[in-house]
């Protein structure tokens, strides 16, 4: 599976250490094992799961500015815990609601020894951060105006959202709130996967 997953990475511009590629191989192993019993993904072969959950998360890595960040409906710890590995200097708030998620997230932290990552139960809406977030993430929301919507209070002053998407869609654009605006789209590359990945960059209008 190392293998495999060092050939992904060289069909990009991504640099990757030995214990990246590690740590990066052990949360596929942890998610197959635990997916069995607690159903976290869809998706069920690891192989599959190096291109739709590692590359599709550790894509983003370079467009990530600031130190702090928080992942929402992070899930089984996506696209945070990939994210996370690749940052070890960034900070990594990971929340989501359910509870078998976020002892996963916790299991793995543990295991993988991962230092830069607070996993956090909790309904995105009654979280409230002390300090605000140089971005928000999230590959989990079915529209960009919801994302926004119920996240509005986790950024910091200057800071933006980040909404992994599939297709970018016009129509979602022009149904976000008045006081949101998309500053920019970037078209992802993630090797072997069908369809196209983008990344939405929105931020509150001053």
């Amino acid at each position: 599976m190392k293998q495999r997953l060092l050939q992904l990475v060289a069909q990009t511009d991504l640099t990757v250490t030995d214990q990246q590629i590690d740590q990066l191989v052990g949360y596929v192993a942890m998610l197959d094992k635990w997916n069995k019993a607690y159903n976290l993904t869809s998706v069920r072969d690891p192989y599959e799961m190096l291109v739709k959950h590692i590359m599709d998360s550790i894509v983003v890595s370079p467009h990530l500015n600031g130190e702090r960040f928080i992942d929402v409906g992070t899930g089984p710890g996506l696209p945070g815990i990939p994210l996370a590995i690749m940052n070890p200097d960034k900070q990594f708030t990971l929340l989501d609601s359910l509870g078998k998620r976020i002892r996963f997230i916790r299991q793995v932290i543990h295991e993988l020894k991962i230092s830069n990552v607070t996993p956090v139960q909790s309904r995105v809406e009654e979280f409230q951060p002390e300090i605000g977030f140089d971005a928000v993430l999230s590959r989990a929301f079915a529209s960009m105006n919801d994302m926004v919507s119920w996240c509005h209070h986790l950024p910091a002053s200057n800071g933006c959202f980040l909404a992994l998407k599939g297709q970018f869609n016009q129509q979602e654009v022009t149904e976000l709130p008045e006081w949101c605006s998309v500053t920019e789209v970037k078209s992802l590359h993630v090797p072997e996967l069908e369809g196209e990945r983008h990344l939405v960059i929105l931020t509150a209008k001053d």
